[in-house]
């Protein structure tokens, strides 16, 4: 009987011990919970930032001109001195606007001031929106990360600028390690991992192959005004050349832009 007493009292003082506890764990999960929960939203918020940073567009705002005379000021006030006159039918962008009626723009090798208020009959305000290229910063990304092994050695078979590296090694590695495209280790396999394209279309970033007859045994990377950087062999090594200093077979897009 005393024994069957201890072992009720025993389980009596256990769940009141749980149901002190219980709300006090479910608490502090609850806080944490909340806590992971904001901290995930920060981070989904700064990614947002910085991918609308990115791809951001300029926007531009320009004035024409339909009046045969309009005056430019040297100040935002008509009593300051005119130094000039807007062109009839040409557009200017404007630089800045001060007390919402003047604008600030450049007419030949002067700033002067356009009062779009008493001339409003006769100047336009348009909106241009200009995307940034992104295209551009990343093959000029592709061009100057490639530049920095300018000198560095040939090695048949080496994937590694920094050791020695063979032709299509290189182009394999500039392209890993600036866009995160994984090329083969072949010239004549990277030739078909990307979109063919003309002379007239090629671009600092793309790859411009080389051969015999139709065999393709050289790759390099084009850099822009004529020029080709590439392994060469291993006499001049990694080196910039004219991009015909031998005649390309086929040009390749691998960026896919």
């Amino acid at each position: 009987m005393f024994n069957r007493l201890l072992k009720t009292v025993g389980l009596f003082t256990l769940c009141a011990a749980m149901a002190v506890s219980s709300p006090v764990t479910a608490l502090a999960d609850e806080v944490a919970s909340e806590v992971n929960t904001e901290e995930e939203e920060n981070f989904e918020e700064e990614e947002a930032e910085e991918e609308a940073a990115e791809y951001q567009t300029i926007t531009s705002v320009h004035i024409r001109v339909e009046d045969p005379e309009t005056d430019v000021y040297a100040e935002p006030d008509e009593d300051s001195e005119v130094i000039g006159q807007a062109s009839q039918g040409s557009t200017y962008e404007i630089l800045e606007m001060v007390d919402g009626q003047w604008a600030r723009v450049t007419v030949g090798e002067f700033e002067g001031y356009l009062n779009t208020v008493t001339t409003a009959s006769t100047v336009a305000e348009t909106v241009e929106e200009v995307e940034e290229d992104l295209s551009a910063k990343k093959r000029e990304e592709i061009v100057e990360f490639g530049k920095q092994f300018v000198g560095g050695q040939y090695v048949w078979g080496g994937t590694d600028p920094n050791k020695g590296v063979d032709c299509s090694g290189f182009t394999r590695y500039v392209m890993m390690n600036t866009m995160g495209i994984e090329l083969s280790h072949s010239s004549v396999a990277q030739s078909g991992e990307g979109r063919v394209i003309s002379a007239e279309e090629v671009r600092p970033g793309d790859l411009v192959f080389y051969g015999s007859g139709k065999r393709i045994n050289h790759v390099g990377i084009y850099i822009g005004d004529g020029q080709l950087l590439h392994a060469s062999n291993e006499r001049n090594g990694i080196r910039i050349s004219s991009w015909n200093y031998r005649k390309p077979i086929r040009i390749v897009n691998v960026l896919g832009d």
